[in-house]
């Protein structure tokens, strides 16, 4: 079954970025050192940000996110304090280096998913565009945490390098045993931003022929995919998460935004003042949420403007849909 999944108005999902250092250097790699910080956080002032944006009224879920997060030696304990703090779901996205023997030092119960990132369903392609030798050791980081009884996901970055071999995601899928998958589209933010690295997009066409199809069959295995929306049709309405949802990207650095697509520039609503949530000055990100554009995507067009086409008569071909909205099918 193949739904839209609407924005949830009573949970709260954090994405707290714990440190910005990474032993990869992915060409499409959206952390910005200069606009997150390059500290690694401390243990005590993770606890205290998890403490701030717990609510036992909601739902609420941390991913805990780098840089690659397993290279915090205290990682561990984060997320077991967030077990005990009440936290409905814990998600770690790795690399699958599993640095300091993280799984030696956590288990199932604590954790509800481990999440990869691959990028090509072929070491040749994945190598390319995340690093040499990162295949091989996300594949053994998968097949270790399957085989420890972690449930599993795995990420997939479409661009224009990795496209046309999305369909052997179907065989690899099944053979490491996933258990969620999640599509993304290239965005243009951190690396991806620079204008040699324009030539990772894909079309709205490509997009549309390939990545709906193959969901479908990997979804057909039993597993659950989710893709971003993208594009709207012509008939639906277009709304902001940043309006009725509760979303929040933390930084190293202190700064909160509540839209991704802001990351690269200061223009955060909120930032922790000495370990206390505070709301920024006008104008930040959440003055910009409630314009009503024929585009669809306000930020979208205030910061990636040549994502949209236009007609002849000067509007839009067709409507961005908010980055956060998915599709999920499962059977």
């Amino acid at each position: 079954m193949k739904k839209t999944v609407s924005f949830s108005k009573n949970s709260i999902n954090v994405f707290f970025h714990i440190l910005t250092k990474c032993n990869l250097k992915c060409m499409h790699c959206y952390i910005n050192p200069k606009q997150h910080g390059k500290n690694t956080l401390p243990i005590e002032t993770i606890l205290s940000w998890l403490t701030a944006f717990y609510d036992k009224r909601k739902k609420t879920n941390v991913i805990f996110l780098g840089g690659e997060p397993t290279l915090h030696k205290d990682l561990p304990v984060a997320i077991k304090k967030a077990k005990e703090m009440g936290y409905s779901s814990i998600t770690v996205d790795t690399n699958g280096y599993l640095f300091n023997d993280i799984l030696s030092k956590i288990t199932n119960e604590d954790l509800d998913f481990l999440s990869f990132s691959l990028d090509g369903a072929t070491k040749e392609i994945n190598d390319k565009i995340r690093g040499a030798g990162s295949y091989d050791t996300c594949i053994t980081g998968i097949e270790k945490a399957v085989s420890l009884g972690f449930q599993t996901s795995l990420i997939y970055t479409v661009n224009s390098e990795n496209i046309d071999e999305f369909h052997l995601m179907v065989s690899l899928l099944k053979r490491l045993k996933i258990d969620r998958f999640f599509i993304q589209i290239i965005g243009i933010r951190g690396k991806s931003a620079d204008t040699n690295s324009s030539r990772l997009q894909i079309s709205v066409e490509k997009w549309q022929s390939i990545v709906p199809s193959v969901a479908n069959k990997i979804a057909d295995l039993g597993i659950t995919v989710t893709y971003p929306k993208v594009f709207l049709k012509p008939d639906e309405v277009f709304e902001c998460a940043g309006n009725v949802a509760e979303n929040y990207f933390v930084f190293p650095n202190g700064r909160v935004y509540r839209c991704p697509l802001c990351e690269d520039f200061p223009v955060h609503g909120q930032v922790f003042d000495q370990d206390c949530l505070t709301k920024t000055p006008k104008l930040n990100e959440t003055d910009f949420f409630k314009l009503n554009i024929p585009e669809g995507c306000v930020m979208n067009r205030l910061i990636q403007p040549g994502n949209i086409s236009y007609d002849d008569d000067g509007r839009p071909a067709y409507k961005i849909a908010c980055c956060m909205l998915k599709e999920e099918i499962k059977k």
